[in-house]
C-alpha cells in the first residue's frame, strides 16, 4: 500500500471512499450514482487504489487479469501490467472482432450481453477479475461464467465498490465468487 502524506495502510480504504462523488438521482430519480472519476483524476488517489489490489494480487500465482466493459477496463490494464500479466477484455456484445462466446445477464429493466474472444484464455489459467463497482452483479456473473466456460479458475472479484445492499455481491459470492471490494456504499 501506498505510503502517501496523509494515506497510512490502515486508513487507505477510506481515503478511496472519499475520493468517490455521489451524484444524486442520475442516471433516473432515486438512484445514487457513485462516480469514481475524482478517485482516477488525482494521482494520489489512483496510486493508492493500484496498490491496494497489487498488495492483495502480488503473491497469487495469476495468469491474467480479466475486466468488464467498460469501467472495467481502466483498472485492469493498470493491474495487469503491475503484476506483469496478461489483460482479457470482457465487451458489451459486438465490440470484439474475432470468433467470440456470449453470455447474457438480466439488467432492472431487460438484458444485457457480454462477449470474450473464444481463445482469450486457457483451461486452468488462473483469473482475477475486475470491475468499477458491484451492484446487482450481473456484470460480473456474466463475465464469471464467460471464463469458466473457456476453462479458467476465477480466483476472485474485485471491485472498488460494494453496493450490498443491491444483492450482487451476496448472489456472486452464492455463486461461489470469492470477492474483494475496496469500500462500499449502503444505499442507491
Amino acid at each position: 500500500m501506498s505510503n502517501a502524506p496523509g494515506c497510512a495502510p490502515c486508513d487507505a480504504a477510506g481515503f478511496i471512499r472519499s475520493r468517490i462523488r455521489t451524484v444524486p438521482d442520475w442516471p433516473q430519480p432515486g438512484v445514487q450514482f457513485r462516480d469514481i472519476t475524482p478517485l482516477l483524476q488525482e494521482a494520489r488517489s489512483l496510486r493508492v487504489l493500484v496498490d491496494l489490489f497489487v498488495q492483495r494480487y502480488i503473491g497469487a500465482r495469476l495468469d491474467a487479469i480479466a475486466g468488464l466493459d467498460a469501467r472495467g477496463f481502466i483498472i485492469g490494464p493498470i493491474l495487469a501490467y503491475e503484476l506483469n500479466l496478461g489483460f482479457i477484455p470482457i465487451r458489451k456484445a459486438g465490440k470484439l472482432p474475432f470468433r467470440t462466446v456470449a453470455q447474457s445477464y438480466q439488467l432492472e429493466y431487460g438484458t444485457a450481453t457480454v462477449e470474450i474472444h473464444e481463445d482469450a484464455c486457457s483451461a486452468g489459467e488462473r483469473i482475477v477479475l475486475v470491475d468499477d463497482l458491484i451492484a446487482t452483479g450481473g456484470t460480473m456473473m456474466a463475465g464469471k461464467i464467460l471464463l469458466e466456460r473457456l476453462g479458467a479458475v476465477v480466483v476472485e472479484g474485485a471491485a472498488i465498490v460494494d453496493l450490498p445492499e443491491l444483492g450482487g455481491s451476496r448472489l456472486l459470492r452464492a455463486a461461489g465468487l470469492p470477492l474483494y471490494t475496496v469500500t462500499e456504499f449502503d444505499g442507491h
